[in-house]
């Protein structure tokens, strides 16, 4: 008897309500191989994420760049991690260079820093877990960035794999050509067709279920300040596009036109994707309410995902009390995941910053303020003060001891200056 897609892929009742697949149970299962795969960390990350959307106001998180910054994160208590192929162009490819967000870093990379993340979640369980028992659930789930898929649907079918491999309770794809991709707040962006883009949120939730699990699809459209389009051969844009042409072929798109092309384009995509997000150039929640509205009359109670970008200059668009209420804002209108794409790059850059400015003119002052912020801030949980415990001394010396017997004479934390000069930290709790 040929199984259903409930069988092929095991899931929390409702998970996959209002989703279309215009393939069959069959097709998935011949394209899985005989020997079945777990991927444990993707599937627990998932139905974290379902339980979290069902449960939540909101769901917020912000980009991290390394895996510290993903452990400090889930250690304050967020409940998702973001992370953000603009973080992965500048500071964490594995080209090992500085790119701007135009695809330009290899396709691994995202995938790896995903990995990179899930290992240090491993690491920090591993630690409490040897100490007495983990306080926290690091498995935090990850929402990555898989740009406009590297390529056609082939290349988002691989890289939803790479990234479900990895441990990503989520991808989001966006409708961009990739070989001209550009960060949604850049200029010179150009769409795919409304059923290309369609083709590739398909190819995402076909791997996923060839994996067996039930991973979340994002589908994000940059139609609000695009200005043109491969093609005009889905008579959905058609009425988007002016006709002009561009020296490379392109069609230009009609100006003022954004809004109402991102809702299009966001019905079209809410029957294959589980999240819709709609880039934004300024955070406005009238605007933010009316493609929410759009969307809701076709697809009651669609979840939505809003990018609270740091390309937007906050106070220069809105005052500082609807800064404050802007996030439950959304979240009432459906905006259930809400992120601060690039908040990695700009923390780790100017803290180090203004670390570097106060020693220059200060010298070690300036390191001791650092040094007691991060003491004062033990008492909401903080531990990695205590610097050599935090990345796992005390843990591999357990691995030593365990294996010599209890007979080594080699362990490192014990007679270290961080046991001698740091006390303990406080148990954690919960973040204020």
């Amino acid at each position: 008897m040929a199984k259903t897609f409930e069988q092929l892929v095991p899931a929390p009742k409702g998970r996959f309500d209002g989703i279309t697949r215009p393939y069959t149970p069959e097709a998935v299962e011949k394209l899985r191989g005989s020997v079945p795969i777990a991927y444990t960390l993707a599937e627990r990350g998932a139905n974290r994420l379902f339980k979290q959307l069902k449960e939540m106001p909101l769901v917020n998180s912000l980009g991290a760049v390394t895996g510290n910054q993903a452990m400090q994160q889930a250690r304050a208590g967020l409940p998702a991690i973001y992370l953000s192929g603009w973080q992965v162009a500048a500071d964490a490819n594995t080209a090992g260079a500085m790119y701007p967000d135009q695809s330009l870093y290899p396709a691994d990379a995202g995938p790896e820093l995903c990995r990179r993340i899930n290992r240090t979640f491993q690491r920090a369980d591993q630690i409490e877990h040897s100490e007495g028992g983990a306080k926290i659930d690091w498995f935090v789930p990850i929402v990555a960035d898989a740009e406009a898929g590297f390529g056609g649907p082939l290349n988002a079918f691989e890289i939803m794999k790479a990234y479900i491999e990895a441990g990503a309770a989520g991808v989001h794809f966006e409708d961009q050509l990739a070989s001209e991709k550009k960060c949604g707040h850049m200029g010179g962006k150009v769409l795919i067709p409304t059923a290309a883009h369609e083709r590739n949120l398909i190819a995402a939730r076909l791997a996923a279920d060839v994996c067996g699990v039930p991973s979340y699809v994002f589908a994000r459209t940059d139609a609000e300040s695009a200005k043109l389009i491969t093609a005009d051969v889905d008579e959905r844009d058609r009425e988007f596009i002016t006709g002009e042409r561009t020296a490379e072929g392109f069609f230009r798109l009609k100006p003022g036109s954004g809004l109402k092309h991102c809702i299009k384009r966001g019905i079209s995509f809410a029957k294959y994707a589980d999240l819709l997000w709609w880039e934004t150039s300024t955070p406005n929640l009238d605007e933010a309410k009316q493609f929410a509205d759009a969307v809701h009359k076709v697809y009651p109670g669609k979840m939505m995902a809003y990018n609270c970008s740091p390309s937007f200059n906050w106070e220069a668009n809105i005052d500082k009390a609807t800064i404050a209420k802007f996030q439950r804002e959304l979240g009432a209108m459906g905006y259930k995941f809400q992120f601060v794409t690039l908040a990695g790059f700009h923390s780790l850059n100017h803290g180090m910053f203004e670390l570097a400015r106060g020693y220059k003119a200060e010298g070690m002052a300036a390191y001791s303020r650092l040094q007691q912020a991060e003491f004062a801030s033990e008492a909401y949980g903080y531990s990695a003060t205590r610097h050599q415990r935090e990345v796992g001394t005390g843990y591999f010396d357990m691995v030593s001891m365990t294996i010599t017997g209890g007979q080594s004479s080699t362990t490192a934390l014990h007679d270290s200056t961080e046991a001698a000069q740091f006390k303990a930290a406080p148990k954690a709790q919960a973040a204020e």
